[in-house]
């Protein structure tokens, strides 16, 4: 792509970077900030500066937070012997869209995957033991991806939690095989959830 300046060159290269952006894209959004006032592109450039140096991670569940506990956890309403497992930040924000679940959530950031060098050691699967067994959680829910590595994860999660007093679900198949939570309407995902089945179920039917 021939652009006659090397700042907006650059520009364009580092809007790139982000996922889904293509060099057209990136270019028509150069431009865009370029006809705003400096203030507002300031407020773009402090805002995301802000977000990268000062968010957290909740100690207790691994969400996001602006605080050492996220808003979730601090909520005194929320059913703590209920622990609803998923992947990432985004599978907590579509369940919440959905309305429908009132437990806490544990947030393990990814799914085993030997393909992609990533073990049970590198997600917060130790953090989740502790907390069912500290917090006696009666009831822990899959919600994890239906795809190969969300299965294995979800065979891995459910042995590790067989010596434990706590009940294993899963959310119902109303979801396709391979979906990903975030992509699924809020009705087919908290229907899901309100009809989770033993876990134990879905490895007989396999």
């Amino acid at each position: 792509m021939d652009i006659p300046s090397k700042k907006l060159e650059q520009a364009v290269f580092e809007i790139s970077k982000l996922p889904g952006i293509g060099q057209k894209t990136a270019l028509r959004l150069a431009l865009h900030l370029l006809r705003q006032d400096t203030s507002e592109v300031f407020k773009l450039s402090e805002s995301l500066v802000h977000m990268k140096t000062e968010l957290k991670q909740c100690s207790r569940c691994f969400n996001i937070s602006d605080s050492e506990l996220c808003e979730l956890c601090r909520k005194p309403k929320r059913d703590a012997q209920t622990i609803c497992v998923v992947e990432d930040i985004r599978d907590v924000m579509a369940i919440e869209n959905a309305h429908g679940f009132t437990g806490l959530y544990h947030v393990l950031g990814g799914l085993i995957s030997p393909m992609d060098g990533i073990g049970p050691s590198n997600l917060t699967i130790d953090a989740l033991i502790k907390r069912i067994e500290e917090d006696e959680v009666k009831e822990v829910i899959l919600a994890l991806n239906t795809t190969m590595e969300g299965d294995t994860t979800n065979f891995y999660l459910f042995k590790k939690m067989s010596t434990l007093n706590v009940n294993v679900t899963t959310i119902a198949r109303g979801i396709g095989v391979g979906d990903s939570l975030e992509y699924t309407d809020e009705v087919t995902l908290g229907r899901s959830l309100q009809n989770r089945i033993p876990f134990e179920q879905t490895m007989r039917s396999s």
